[in-house]
């Protein structure tokens, strides 16, 4: 499967515009992540593209991502990159164990706390987000409610790398696509 092929499955499923950002930040933090652990950038850039796709058609977590599954498979998308996705979501059962599948799990959540991050920027931008205004948004239980801290947290755990790294590596990530993002 190719990136236009996995594009071309985001835009059928997922017609907000912000989802799709997301996915795309998402994307971008994989990408990252596989250079760093000598991934492939194609797999794992497309686990960060397809791992909410199904999120407008099955808007719950415990259809989400499992139901979406089918419509994956029937694609071509390869098991790997499915499993992946599965993993990204805790209901499912399916315990992250390659470093895809983790980095997948820690990145989702960053990416959209990072995001809500910049949106308070004067200029709303990702370039006058940094990672110490991240962590002190994340003691904050007020800001940014929705997004998950355990989940973060979790994330961070299980890549073994210091919270300031993982937060700096999806930042950077984010940066590189900024105008993409509108951020």
């Amino acid at each position: 499967m190719t990136r236009d092929e996995a594009v071309a499955i985001l835009h059928q499923h997922v017609k907000n515009e912000n989802l799709r950002r997301h996915m795309y930040a998402t994307e971008a933090a994989m990408r990252a992540y596989a250079a760093k652990y000598h991934g492939d950038p194609d797999e794992w850039g497309m686990v960060g593209l397809l791992h909410d796709f199904d999120w407008e058609i099955h808007p719950n977590l415990h259809d989400h991502p499992r139901k979406g599954q089918f419509i994956l498979e029937s694609r071509g998308v390869p098991e790997p990159i499915r499993r992946a996705i599965l993993a990204h979501a805790p209901l499912t059962d399916v315990k992250p164990e390659s470093m895809m599948e983790k980095c997948i799990f820690a990145v989702d959540e960053m990416a959209g706390f990072i995001v809500a991050c910049a949106l308070v920027q004067p200029d709303k931008q990702l370039a006058q987000v940094t990672v110490e205004g991240i962590k002190k948004k994340l003691k904050s239980k007020g800001f940014a409610a929705k997004v998950n801290r355990g989940e973060i947290a979790a994330g961070v755990a299980i890549l073994g790398i210091p919270e300031d790294e993982h937060y700096q590596n999806v930042l950077a990530a984010m940066q590189g696509i900024h105008e993409a993002l509108g951020l």
